[in-house]
C-alpha cells in the first residue's frame, strides 16, 4: 500500500486492516466461484475512502466453493498480525444474499456486551457491512441473483489471539476482524503526541485559547452530530491525555474540554492518563467500588466488576437504580485528577459518552466549556 501519513517530518506508510483483508479477500473468491476464472488483483472501497487494488493468495478453485488469501499489511504500524493471511471461502447458497460466517482463527463470541451477537463469529460491524456490499456488488456485476455463504478464517489468529485481551472480553478461539475505516494508520506514539502537539501550536497560532479534544472518531461524531458543535479546530489526542494537559499548560490555554466515550475517560478517574489498553484496563473496577459505596450488594459489586463494556456497566447501574450517585462520583475522580495534572492553571471540563446511552456524566464546569464552544462555533 503506497498512502502515507506525515508526521513527525517523515512520512509513514498506512496500511490496511483485518476487516479489509476479508473484505477483499471475500470480493476475489466470490468473482472466482461466480466466473470460473481466476482473477490477479481485487478492488475494494474504504469507509475512509482510500481504495485498496490487494493480490489474492493461496487461491484454491473447486466446482463447489473458491477459498483465497489476503495478506495483511499494517504499513508503519506493525502489529502481531502483520503478514498474516486472512481467508475467505465463498459457496453458493439457495437462499438470496450473502451471509457471513467466521472459521479457524476468528473468535467466537461467548459473552454479552459487545457489538458481535453472542455465539456469532467476533467480526466487528464495519467490517461485515463492508464484505456484504462488496459481494453483493460482484454479484450484481456478474448478474448472479441467489446467494453467497462466505467463510473468513485466520489460521494464524488461534495463537495470536492468546497475546490479546480477546479471551477477558469472553472472545475464544481467535481474533476480532476490526475496523472502522479499513485503514491502519501509524500509531508510533511519539508521532502521534507530535501530531496532537502540531494541531494544539496551530490552534496557539490561530489565538485560540479554549480548547475542545477528543479521542478519536467517535468522540468526533458525538461532538458534531449529538452536541451540535463546531468540530473545525478541534484536537484529536489519541491516548495521550497526560501529555495533552501538559502541553496544553506550556502553551497557555486558557480551557480545554475532553469529550469523551466512557471506555476510555474513566481511566481518568483513576489518574491513568494513557488510555490504551496495552496500559490499563480498568474500566470496571472505580464503578464497582463506587457501586457497593452506594448500597450495592457485593453480588452486584461483582457483577458490574465483570461486565465487558462500559454500556453494559451502565445498564446494570441504571437497574439498581446507582446511576446518577455513581456517576458523579466518578466525573468527580474525573475533574480531581485533570485538575491535578494542570495544577490548577487551566479550566478543564470532562464529558463523558456512550453511543448507546447517550451523554453520562460530566464534570463541574463541563456545562460552561461546552456553552462556550458553542458560541465561539456561531462566531460570537
Amino acid at each position: 500500500m503506497e498512502t502515507y501519513q506525515f508526521s513527525q517530518g517523515k512520512n509513514l506508510r498506512c496500511g490496511y486492516t483485518t476487516g479489509s483483508c476479508a473484505t477483499a479477500a471475500a470480493k476475489a473468491a466470490a468473482l472466482m466461484l461466480l466466473t470460473g476464472q481466476r482473477i490477479d488483483s481485487v478492488q475494494i472501497d474504504t469507509p475512509k475512502g482510500v481504495v485498496l487494488n490487494l493480490e489474492p493468495e493461496d487461491v484454491e478453485m473447486a466446482s463447489d466453493y473458491v477459498s483465497c488469501a489476503i495478506r495483511k499489511d499494517s504499513g508503519d504500524d506493525p502489529d502481531d498480525t502483520n503478514g498474516i493471511l486472512v481467508y475467505a471461502k465463498v459457496q453458493r447458497a439457495v437462499a438470496p444474499g450473502v451471509r457471513i460466517e467466521g472459521g479457524v482463527g476468528v473468535g467466537k463470541v461467548t459473552k454479552p456486551g459487545l457489538a458481535c451477537a453472542v455465539g456469532g463469529p467476533a467480526i466487528n460491524p464495519t467490517p461485515k457491512r463492508m464484505m456484504i456490499s462488496e459481494v453483493s456488488a460482484a454479484m450484481e456485476q456478474i448478474g448472479y441473483h441467489k446467494g453467497l455463504n462466505v467463510t473468513i478464517s485466520i489460521p494464524e489468529g488461534v495463537e495470536i489471539a492468546k497475546k490479546t485481551f480477546n479471551p477477558r472480553l469472553g472472545i475464544v478461539g481467535g481474533l476480532s476482524v476490526l475496523g472502522t475505516s479499513g485503514i491502519v494508520e501509524p500509531m508510533s506514539e511519539s508521532a502521534l503526541i507530535e501530531t496532537m502537539r502540531v494541531e494544539m501550536r496551530a490552534q496557539q497560532a490561530r489565538g485560540n485559547k479554549h480548547l475542545l479534544v477528543f479521542f478519536g472518531n467517535y468522540g468526533e461524531d458525538f461532538t458534531r452530530d449529538v452536541l451540535g458543535m463546531d468540530i473545525e479546530n478541534a484536537v484529536t489526542c489519541s491516548n495521550f491525555v497526560g501529555e495533552l494537559l501538559d502541553y496544553a499548560v506550556f502553551c497557555g490555554f486558557e480551557t480545554l474540554l475532553l469529550v469523551g466515550h466512557s471506555g476510555k475517560l474513566v481511566k481518568l478517574a483513576q489518574g491513568v492518563m494513557n488510555t490504551h489498553s496495552k496500559y490499563a484496563d480498568c474500566r470496571t473496577e472505580l464503578f464497582a467500588l463506587e457501586a457497593m459505596f452506594h448500597g450495592a450488594s457485593v453480588e452486584v459489586g461483582k457483577e458490574i466488576y465483570n461486565c465487558l463494556t462500559t454500556d453494559e456497566v451502565t445498564k446494570v447501574l441504571q437497574r439498581e437504580g446507582l446511576f446518577a450517585a455513581v456517576m458523579t462520583k466518578v466525573t468527580e475522580k474525573i475533574d480531581f485528577y485533570m485538575q491535578h495534572r494542570v495544577h490548577g492553571k487551566i479550566k478543564t471540563g470532562a464529558l463523558m459518552f456512550s453511543n448507546v446511552y447517550g451523554i453520562l456524566g460530566k464534570t463541574k464546569d463541563a456545562d460552561e466549556l461546552v456553552k462556550l464552544h458553542l458560541r465561539i462555533g456561531e462566531g460570537e
